[in-house]
Order: structure tokens, then sequence, then C-alpha cells
């Protein structure tokens, strides 16, 4: 059966910008969903931009990153704007007399989270001591009553709960009868717990009510936000610990097979990402309910989807929980079409992109097609021999073509450590004198190709080197701490993007 899941708005030449909404330059050490937020959008309206990527907004796990979170469907704590909770008077003046001093350059997650947690505990305590008819704790009383959280939010409050209790441990060393879900202690967790769940479910409604408002802004000025949905979660999630019955894991708890992907060019072992694999035929026996109810919640999030590690769906590399490396594992079938046709049948047509990036067989290109969802090209990875396949003149128009995304380095960067080979070749192709005009010359490329979307993560708009990178695959720190400088982003960058997209039809 073909299945198609872009609605017809889809097609049109647009441009669109990549910046996480942490990188933003707000006080209180991370960018969150301040007056920046709406600055940004502003520029990038001025720019002629119609597009905002972001990287999920769920709250990341360990080592801070946003493709290993607690949750798939919750929101990021950190992303609430203090400055917003003043305004309404969720928060005093003098609650926020004394911010620390935070880089200006990256965020310092371990410092901010302790901040804002703090700030937002505070938050609560005022809530609580407003009147019970007061419009503000209504509205959280029909939040948490929404079925829109039916599916996740007690879940995640007391995971949140339970691991802050454990000191922070990963949720398969808790008590054995906390790790098995036994429905008595659960209950009488939540008895005992109840003020720490409401704190939880506190945050989710600052988080979703700040991030509903940061929506209709980007909506007025004509900008749609595309998402990111990791196809994988992280094994130390409430996902995994409310629904064990989906992933493969031991009677302990743990995954007895992991993702990854197999050696390849860039890496003689592969990549061992660790986290739990899908028990895709319990999945399908639910008619792949968990599924729907991410894609549903995501839809929230943003107005486009890019599915991360789409090839995973088609079919997966799993490795032995035992395995070190990627080395010893095996390819197994995805779900294929089917869990589209589940998805759009409850869901209805989905603007969906396919990252289709890396080791990229026959079957990966058939399921992209068969569900009629554009893919991906970066044109950094053209330049090794000629003729390459992500060079804008080989591009098909249901195409989403990036100078870079977030797992690359700047366009600067990459030239500056890309071979003599690749310069020459890249220098010749985009017709640029020097390496100072690289970055807009990589822009420039893809924004005249025939690619309909194209996106530039900010770092290339301001021409920044490798200190700019947001991650390095495989690297233990340094990730996702990038922050751009105020007023970085200027009118004089905006008119050259608004230039270039009235002239290659993308205004």
């Amino acid at each position: 059966m073909h299945t198609s899941v872009h609605p017809p708005a889809e097609r049109q030449r647009v441009a669109g910008i990549l910046l996480h909404p942490t990188s933003l330059p707000e006080q209180y050490g991370v960018g969150d969903f301040g007056d920046h937020v709406v600055l940004f959008l502003d520029w990038a309206a001025a720019a002629g931009m119609k597009l905002w990527q972001v990287l999920p907004l769920n709250p990341p796990g360990y080592g801070y990153s946003p493709y290993g979170c607690l949750s798939s469907f919750a929101g990021n704590p950190l992303l609430i704007s203090p400055q917003k909770l003043l305004q309404d008077d969720l928060l005093e003046p003098e609650d926020v007399e004394e911010v620390p001093q935070f880089s200006a350059e990256h965020v310092e997650f371990t410092r901010v989270e302790e901040y804002k947690l703090a700030l937002l505990r505070k938050s609560l305590e005022r809530f609580l001591a407003r009147d019970a008819k007061d419009a503000l704790r209504v509205a959280f009383d029909t939040f948490i009553a929404a079925p829109e959280q039916s599916e996740w939010l007690d879940d995640y409050a007391l995971f949140m709960t339970l691991k802050e209790r454990a000191g922070g441990a990963p949720w398969w060393e808790w008590d054995r009868e906390l790790v098995t879900r036994d429905a008595k202690a659960l209950d009488v967790a939540r008895t005992d717990y109840a003020d720490d769940l409401r704190f939880w479910h506190y945050v989710q409604f600052l988080f979703f009510r700040q991030w509903a408002v940061v929506r209709e802004a980007a909506r007025v000025r004509g900008i749609r936000i595309m998402g990111d949905v990791p196809i994988y979660v992280a094994g130390d999630s409430a996902d995994v610990w409310g629904n064990p019955e989906l992933f493969q894991l031991d009677d302990k708890g743990r995954p007895t097979v992991v993702a990854g992907v197999p050696p390849d060019y860039f890496s003689a072992t592969g990549q061992r990402w660790g986290n739990p694999l899908y028990r895709w035929d319990a999945m399908r026996e639910t008619g792949y309910r968990w599924w729907i109810a991410r894609v549903k919640t995501n839809l929230r999030f943003a107005d486009i989807i890019r599915l991360d590690h789409f090839r995973g769906f088609a079919a997966y590399w799993e490795i032995p929980a035992s395995e070190p490396t990627a080395i010893h594992g095996r390819w197994m079938p995805g779900p294929g079409v089917s869990l589209f046709e589940a998805i759009r049948t409850a869901l209805g047509d989905l603007p969906l992109i396919a990252e289709d990036l890396g080791f990229i067989t026959q079957d990966v290109h058939e399921l992209r097609r068969a569900i009629g969802v554009p893919g991906m090209k970066i044109i950094q990875f053209g330049f090794a021999q000629a003729d390459n396949p992500h060079l804008p003149h080989r591009y098909d128009a249901r195409t989403v073509a990036y100078t870079g995304t977030h797992d690359n380095d700047t366009g600067r960067g990459w030239f500056d450590h890309a071979s003599e080979e690749e310069q020459e070749n890249a220098l010749a192709y985009l017709g640029c004198a020097s390496a100072d005009d690289v970055a807009w010359g990589l822009i420039r490329a893809v924004y005249t190709s025939v690619a309909e979307t194209t996106i530039i993560p900010a770092q290339d708009v301001l021409a920044l080197g490798s200190d700019a990178r947001m991650n390095t695959p495989g690297a233990e720190e340094h990730n996702w701490a990038w922050r751009i400088a105020s007023g970085a982003l200027t009118s004089e960058h905006a008119e050259k993007l608004r230039e270039l997209a009235e002239l290659t039809g993308r205004a």
C-alpha cells in the first residue's frame, strides 16, 4: 500500500535555521523561553526564514544530551523562563536578585540545573499560596487531568521522584519492587511522595504553558517549528521503566541487546550507542500504541518532525549487550511501512522528514519513498570526490539540504580540518576565493539548489569555527553546550539571507 504522509502545504521552497533553544543568550546560564526567543524569531522572520529547527525538547539525562532523555513525552525543565515566571507572579524579584555568574559562551549544565530547579521549587511555593480558584490554579488542574497527559505524566513524575530519592541511580538499581513496578509499592510511593509528584507535575505545566506562547509567536511570524524524534530512547528513562514489555530487557530490567551502527569508513569498531532495542513484535500487537502516543505528543512540540536514524525503521543493527563494541552485531528487520500506516491511520497525514544519513541500503530508500517523505543531504559530505550525491547538482527536489547538522563541525570548522583535496574541490565548486568565504559559499549553494527545504545552522550564518560546534559524536564532554553571543545575529545577516531567499524563490 502506498502511504503518503506529507500535506500539500509542504511543497514550497523554504529556508530555515537550526538553533536549539538552550543556545540562546538568556541571563540564567542557559537559553530558555524568555525574551531572547522572540528576538530570535523576529530576526528569523526578517531573514525570510520559514522554519526553525530545534533538537529534542525533552529533559536530557546522561551527559545532558537531548538525544538521551529521561522521557520522550516530557519537556526540559531548564527551558522554563524565570523571566516569564516573574511576569506571572510565580516568582518574586527577590527570588532572582542573586543570579550566579554563569558562562555566556557555554552552558554549565550541572550548575544551571541546580539553580533552576531550586527556582522552580520556590515558584511552586508561590503558586500553592494562591487561591484555589485562581485562574492559574484552575489551568494547572485542567492540565493534569487532560487526556494529552494520561499516557505519560504520572509515570514521568513518579520516575523523577524515585530517581531523586535513589540519589540519581538508574531505575534498575532501585528497590526490587519498584524495578518490577509492584502495584502496592507504587501506590505507597505515590502517597508518601505526593509533594514531590506535584512538583514534577507543576514543572511540566509550566513547560507546556510557556512553549505554547513560543509556538504562537512563531506562527504569527509565519515560521513553522521543526522538531526531532530520536528513534531510540535512553535505557534509564520513564519510557523504558514504564513500558518494559516493549523493550528487549532481562528480568533485572537491563537490555539484552543494544542499538548502534556497524563498523564503517568512519569507525573500525562501529558505534555502540547502548540504547535498549524495541520488541517490534510486542509493539505491533498493540497497534503501535506507544509510538502513536509519542508522535502525537511531539506534534505539541513542533509542526514538522524529523525522524532521527530513519534507517532503523527498515533494518537496525542489534548488538549483544555484553559486547564492548559494535563489531559483533547483526542486521534485524525494522517495522517498515506498517508502523507509518498505523500512525497515519491514528493521526492523519503527517509532516515528517527522514534523517537518512550514514550506511543507507536500497530498502531504506524504498521505505522512505513508500511513505512519501523527504530525505536529507549535507553539502559538507560532498567534496571527497567529484559528482558526490551530497553536492547540490545531484539533489532531488524532495530533499532537505543542510550546510551541516548538530552532529557535524561548523562549515568553517569542517573546511579548516578537511583534506587538501577536499579544500580545493570546495573552493572550486563554491566559487570561493578563500577559507573566509566558505561558510557563506555553502549557504549560497544549498539555497540555489533544487531542494525544496534548506536548513542553515546559526553557526554557519556567523561563519564560526570548530569552537562553536554543538556535538562531536563519541566525545565524552563539551557537547550540547554552545551558546550564541547576544546580538550576534545582526540585521545585516538577516538582509543578506533575505536577498538570497528572494533570489532563489525561498521567500
